[in-house]
C-alpha cells in the first residue's frame, strides 16, 4: 500500500503562488500516473491535474490551465503542484493520488487519501 503525505499549503493573497508537494512511501510510484485533486468546503473532490509516469503527458482542469503546473521527481517518489496567480476559488484542501493512466487516475485512484494540505486564498 502507498501512503501519501501532502504539504506546502498555506494562506496566500490572490495573485500569489504556492508549491505543493506530495511524498509517497510504502512503494515506488514511478510507474504510475499521479494526480492532484482538491475539495472545497461543501463541494465534492475534483480533479486538478495529472502527470504520466515519465512526465511526458500532463492534463489540467480548465479552471487551472495556464496557472498550475504539475511535475514529479521519481527519484524522490514525490509529485509537485506549482500554483501561480491564485484565485479565491482555488481555496480548498488539496490531495494527491495515482493510478494506471490519466483517465483511471481521475475516476478511480488507487490508494487511500492522505490528510491533504489546506490552501486558502484571500482577497
Amino acid at each position: 500500500q502507498v501512503q501519501l503525505v501532502e504539504s506546502g499549503g498555506g494562506l496566500v493573497q490572490a495573485g500569489g503562488s504556492l508549491r505543493l508537494s506530495c511524498a509517497a512511501s510504502g512503494r515506488t510510484v514511478s510507474g504510475y500516473t499521479m494526480g492532484w485533486f482538491r475539495q472545497a468546503p461543501g463541494k465534492e473532490r475534483e480533479f486538478v491535474a495529472t502527470i504520466s509516469w515519465n512526465g511526458g503527458s500532463t492534463y489540467y482542469a480548465d479552471s487551472v490551465k495556464g496557472r498550475f503546473t504539475i511535475s514529479r521527481d521519481n527519484a524522490k517518489n514525490t509529485v509537485y503542484l506549482q500554483m501561480n496567480n491564485l484565485k479565491l476559488e482555488d481555496t480548498a484542501v488539496y490531495y494527491c493520488n495515482g493510478g494506471n493512466g490519466a483517465i483511471a487516475t481521475r475516476s478511480s485512484p488507487l490508494w487511500a487519501w492522505g490528510q491533504g494540505t489546506q490552501v486558502t486564498v484571500s482577497s
